[in-house]
């Protein structure tokens, strides 16, 4: 399914859907760190917010239950280049877009990053 991030300067970003089908309004933030995205997502200090991953490829080690950062996801949202589909690390206990939707997470793949970051930057 096609989805869209409608900014509030009207900028609009184009991917397809991820975790739970909806709608979020929130803060967009943006990571440039490899990994950690599990970590991120359930850290209260991303409370509202919709998280933009700088690195190319999301979800290649999955998550587990061990690498999280609280009792739930607190980000309402996640957009990422490249979802891998299948993990590769022996930790990884779901795929990523599994615990997306598991947490009531929406997100995007296919979305360019690099220009969305740039955007958040100037704007």
């Amino acid at each position: 399914m096609i989805a869209y991030l409608a900014l509030k300067d009207g900028a609009l970003f184009r991917g397809k859907s991820i975790g739970l089908a909806g709608k979020v309004r929130g803060e967009v933030v943006f990571n440039t760190s490899m990994t950690g995205y599990q970590e991120m997502l359930t850290d209260p200090s991303y409370e509202g917010q919709l998280i933009c991953m700088t690195y190319p490829m999301t979800g290649n080690y999955g998550t587990n239950a061990k690498d999280v950062q609280s009792d739930r996801c607190h980000a309402k949202g996640l957009m990422v280049t490249e979802l891998t589909g299948q993990p590769s690390n022996y930790r990884a206990e779901k795929k990523l877009h599994t615990f997306l939707v598991e947490n009531s997470v929406v997100g995007m793949k296919g979305v360019d990053t690099r220009a969305l970051t740039l955007h958040i930057r100037r704007k």
